[in-house]
């Protein structure tokens, strides 16, 4: 394996773009079969597609990827399905975020970067189907390369049976690369969702890693693609059963509440929200996970 690890960036970008159209095509799947219940009168959503450009300081290429987002559909009221293969120099700040949480040695000699990832968040038009967040990335710099991602599930109206198939489901794909490796990621995620200033939990949990190096980068590779191929199983078929069910003002303002904790926990706390930022990444992207709508009370 060569130091630049030209083959396997190659090959992670191009995973996280074929799993970002699998789930386009679901998605919007779901949008057509949607012809009974709340909304099923409106017409069917698509996503809207554009590329993100990013710009290092001295004007040059710094990679970008592409946004797509679905807004006021029939079963989304949004949906953001973004890819990205951005690289660079790391800047000052985050060389130091990242070597105190990692402590790679010589970042400040050669701080290139190299980062390929996919991040989904969808916010739904029936407060009976949960929000759900999915995200997975390769990261790399001359000193270290690491994995990260999972995805977690976010009801503002919790169905203990939805909770039970979205946990099953991660389960059965992370079982063939050990089964400790379910439990583990289960408390990682419950760790990481977990908004301090409130006290509790941003959803019902899921899966969550990061800096995942185990020495094997196919491996790795491996198990982030089977965390991706969790996705759609674990989410489609709580959309279907939940997306014709009549609601009220009480269940939409449960939901509006919910998202403000959302909004907190991507704003204050998200690494993916933060790096995105600090490394000049196009903000409507990097905040493509915001709400449309949201309250406080």
């Amino acid at each position: 394996m060569s130091t630049d690890m030209i083959d396997e960036k190659a090959r992670a970008a191009a995973w996280f773009k074929s799993l970002r159209d699998s789930i386009v095509a679901a998605f919007e799947g779901l949008e057509d079969s949607h012809d009974t219940g709340p909304f099923s009168d409106q017409p069917a959503g698509r996503f809207d597609v554009s590329e993100t450009k990013r710009t290092a300081e001295d004007g040059s290429d710094a990679g970008g990827g592409l946004m797509s987002v679905m807004r006021g559909g029939r079963v989304f009221e949004k949906v953001g399905v973004n890819i990205s293969e951005v690289y660079g120099a790391l800047g000052e700040r985050a060389q130091h975020a990242m070597a105190a949480r990692k402590g790679i040695p010589g970042m400040k000699d050669d701080p290139r970067f190299w980062a390929s990832g996919i991040s989904l968040v969808a916010h739904m038009q029936n407060p009976h189907v949960p929000a759900v967040h999915m995200n997975t990335r390769m990261f790399w710099t001359p000193h270290a390369w690491w994995f990260g991602g999972g995805s977690d599930l976010n009801p503002c109206l919790e169905y203990d049976e939805d909770t039970a198939h979205f946990h099953h489901v991660q389960k059965r794909h992370l079982d063939p690369h050990g089964e400790d490796l379910y439990p583990r990621l289960k408390d990682w995620a419950d760790d990481y969702f977990y908004i301090p200033h409130r006290k509790r939990a941003r959803g019902v949990g899921g899966i969550f890693m990061d800096d995942r190096n185990s020495g094997d980068w196919e491996a790795d590779f491996a198990l982030t693609q089977d965390i991706g191929r969790a996705f759609l199983p674990a989410y489609l078929p709580l959309v279907e059963q939940r997306r014709t069910l009549a609601f009220g003002a009480a269940e939409k303002d449960a939901q509006l509440v919910h998202r403000g904790l959302y909004a907190e926990y991507n704003l204050v706390y998200d690494r993916g929200t933060k790096f995105g930022l600090e490394t000049g990444h196009d903000a409507n992207a990097v905040l493509m996970s915001l709400p449309p709508l949201a309250k406080w009370i």
